[in-house]
């Protein structure tokens, strides 16, 4: 038993430093963008149905590095300030499947083939839906302008820009994602030391078997683009070919339930079906040309495997020990705040939201809020999934503002005490 411990350890251990450099990188580069990326800039392009509104609303999705949970707010608000339809689901699909974060990590972990692939194949997964959707459109939707975005954490005045970078890049989107890259890099390391080669060359060498089961798993799995390397990763080190691999990769993060769920309800259930098919078509088809690829250019372990011999050792192990004391500490963050979390206390309307999960979640319910009249303040516990609302606002005003953002509003109550 010490010995599978030591061992798996040592496998985790890899994983971490593989990743943590270009992990790093992409945390930083991600807060660059989340403040130059405003919400109004990309609100501004993606009005109506047209065909370069997909485009835009494809592109624009790309690069951002939100999850499937933190983009449904903004697609949310999307619909609500009118984009179309078509753009709004090309949104939802370009931009959890990768971010400028996951590019980085890819390229350190699993190659350059499949750092190519992820944004090229997210930007046409997007098109692909966007103009599927617009096909059944009967009329064109008459464009509406789009009203000026809230001050939001991204486009707000607080604080200079570097520090706007770094609160969001290693604060806000480090803990949003910490619990499934730690969950991802364990799995990874699990599946590394455990799971015998000989099994998954047997089974997951075979594309008409491994491509089906990776989308079986990737649909319903909720995992952030960047959790879902080290597993696909240690699957491919094992055997399974890169196509396959790119399959969870792109299906996994791509959805998940509250995401079918947001769609069903705002879009339609016939938008959704387009959403899931064309996940899964995009998947399976760039997972047939990555493979064609490789074996074309020889099988070249150089293409799917990470570029880590290029990076010094002692900027490895330092990567590695800082990214593992940040993901410590918003864990221990976390927790603390969980075991003192209590319901919140004090006078004014009392919110339980339950699909209130993360920091993007927290910014978009305050902003939404903080634009009623009579509103004094807003009190957020996000372990309990509460809000308080003080002031004198109108109930019926605060309890749409919840909804049109994106959430379920669960109870909404007076709070005397």
């Amino acid at each position: 038993m010490p010995e599978f411990f030591s061992g798996l350890l040592w496998e985790i251990w890899i994983l971490t430093r593989e990743m943590a450099p270009y992990l790093l990188f992409g945390f930083f580069i991600a807060g660059v963008l989340h403040v130059t990326f405003t919400r109004d800039l990309i609100y501004r392009h993606m009005s109506g149905n047209r065909f370069g509104a997909i485009v835009k609303a494809s592109a624009f999705g790309v690069p951002l590095p939100l999850c499937s949970c933190g983009v449904i707010p903004v697609a949310a608000h999307l619909d609500k300030q009118g984009a179309g339809k078509a753009p709004v689901v090309s949104f939802l699909v370009s931009t959890p499947t990768t971010g400028i974060d996951s590019i980085a990590a890819t390229y350190g972990l699993m190659g350059p083939l499949l750092a190519v692939a992820r944004p090229v194949a997210a930007l046409a997964g997007g098109l692909l839906t966007g103009a599927w959707v617009r096909m059944g459109i009967k009329e064109e939707v008459a464009m509406a302008p789009a009203a000026p975005a809230a001050k939001s954490a991204a486009s707000g005045d607080e604080g200079n820009i570097v520090s706007r970078i770094f609160h969001y890049g290693f604060i806000e989107l480090l803990s949003d994602t910490s619990k499934w890259l730690i969950i991802g890099i364990a799995l990874g390391g699990l599946i590394s030391y455990a799971l015998p080669q000989q099994w998954i060359e047997t089974y997951l060498s075979n594309a008409w078997l491994a491509y089906p089961l990776m989308l079986l798993i990737g649909i319903p799995m909720y995992v952030c683009a960047t959790g879902s390397i080290p597993v696909a990763a240690s699957l491919m080190m094992k055997g399974m070919s890169p196509g396959a691999g790119f399959i969870f990769l792109m299906a996994g993060p791509a959805t998940n339930t509250a995401t079918i769920s947001f769609i069903a309800g705002k879009l339609g259930k016939k938008t959704l079906f387009i959403y899931l098919a064309s996940i899964a078509l995009t998947s399976v088809l760039f997972g047939l040309l990555i493979d064609w690829v490789w074996h074309w250019g020889g099988s070249q372990q150089s293409w799917v495997h990470g570029q880590m011999e290029m990076l010094p050792s002692w900027l490895e192990n330092g990567s590695a020990a800082l990214l593992l004391s940040l993901l410590a500490w918003v864990q221990l963050k976390g927790f603390v705040m969980s075991t003192e979390g209590k319901d919140l206390s004090g006078k004014g309307l009392l919110l339980s939201i339950p699909d209130m999960t993360c920091k993007h979640c927290v910014a978009t319910i305050e902003t939404a809020l903080k634009s009623i009249d009579g509103v004094d303040d807003i009190e957020i516990n996000l372990e309990n999934h509460q809000v308080l609302v003080t002031g004198k606002p109108d109930s019926d005003a605060v309890s749409k503002a919840v909804v049109e953002a994106g959430y379920t509003l669960e109870s909404s109550r007076a709070n005397q005490a």
